[in-house]
């Protein structure tokens, strides 16, 4: 039974699980930034580039 309880005390104090999780919420966090971002240039970009190959 100690060993049990011993492994629940260390699960506890296991932080790396945490840190995963947060870098991946960043990572999350970021991807969602870089669609939009992405996003709002590409009609931009699609337009110039159109009007360049239409003036070649």
């Amino acid at each position: 039974m100690s060993k049990l309880i011993n492994q629940v005390v260390a699960l506890k104090n296991d932080k790396r699980a945490v840190t995963a999780l947060e870098y991946g919420i960043i990572a999350g966090v970021l991807g969602l930034a870089l669609i939009a971002i992405f996003k709002s240039f590409g009609t931009t970009l699609s337009t110039l580039f159109s009007g360049i190959g239409g003036s070649i």
